[in-house]
């Protein structure tokens, strides 16, 4: 390819008029590109501020798990009973298994895969929200933070929010977690494996054609873990992409107004247009 047109390509022009006609219309936009072999941003807008990111904020609480589970803190087959917590059916699969008890490892399957909200909230449960809280804080993440469990409704005494990051951190985050740096190599490598298994691949995933029920080996030699954040008004993704030409670390955060469908498909139409180029980045 001529070199102009190869500068051309890894430009993310799209993806940067398409954030600026959402930022016009009122949304909070906040994007980060890092380069995982110089550890150098590649694209950065907004990615300093701290916006909500939904379920994708279950990411530290499967770091934590993993750490338990590698100290013996937890035992991964333990069983535990999904009566035991409050019940909510905002997202996952558990809510509709016959299966009333399954093992911790099971549970944080389901939360990487399905963004299981009911497994995410019994994990949350067995290591508790102060640990995770700390777990945050030693990974270096300042402007991030799991506030609270899911929730059917927030009422005024709970947290506005499931969790709050910034799409730097949330970029260099799942850059350690390839580069095996959070926590330790094996928590990285277990953490990176369940978010393999994300069935998630509808916002800038879409791009990548994956099957989003079998990814784990691409036969094109992509490497791809991600995990998504979906709230009303709220649409959040992160994750690591490399391909022969490059390897990337990605978050990108949108936060607008959900007053129809053209509002929630023009956030998703950018969320795409990202990650078409990231994919010539990568290509």
């Amino acid at each position: 390819m001529p070199r102009r047109a190869a500068i051309g390509r890894r430009s993310f022009t799209s993806t940067l008029k398409a954030l600026d006609d959402l930022a016009t219309s009122g949304a909070q936009v906040s994007v980060r590109i890092t380069d995982l072999d110089r550890g150098t941003s590649v694209l950065a807008g907004d990615d300093f501020l701290t916006l909500p990111v939904a379920g994708l904020g279950v990411v530290p609480l499967l770091i934590e798990v993993a750490a338990a589970f590698e100290s013996g803190a937890l035992d991964p087959l333990e069983i535990v009973d999904r009566a035991t917590v409050a019940p909510v059916a905002v997202s996952g699969l558990w809510q509709h298994l016959k299966a009333p008890a399954l093992p911790l490892i099971d549970l944080a399957v389901l939360t990487a895969a399905t963004g299981d909200a009911l497994a995410a909230n019994m994990l949350l449960e067995r290591v508790g929200l102060p640990a995770v809280r700390a777990r945050i804080e030693q990974l270096g993440m300042e402007r991030s933070a799991l506030l609270d469990q899911f929730r059917e409704q927030r009422g005024p005494d709970d947290a506005p929010h499931v969790a709050l990051a910034s799409s730097r951190e949330l970029s260099e985050l799942f850059a350690a977690l390839v580069n095996s740096k959070a926590v330790s190599p094996s928590v990285s490598a277990q953490v990176a494996e369940w978010l393999s298994l994300n069935h998630d691949l509808s916002l800038v995933a879409s791009a990548t054609g994956l099957d989003p029920f079998s990814h784990e080996n691409d036969e094109h030699g992509l490497l791809f873990i991600n995990k998504t954040g979906r709230d009303a008004g709220i649409r959040a993704e992160a994750g690591v992409l490399a391909g022969p030409r490059a390897g990337v670390s990605y978050a990108m955060i949108v936060c607008f107004d959900d007053l129809s469908i053209l509002h929630r498909m023009r956030a998703h139409d950018a969320f795409r247009a990202f990650g078409v180029e990231l994919m010539e980045y990568v290509h």
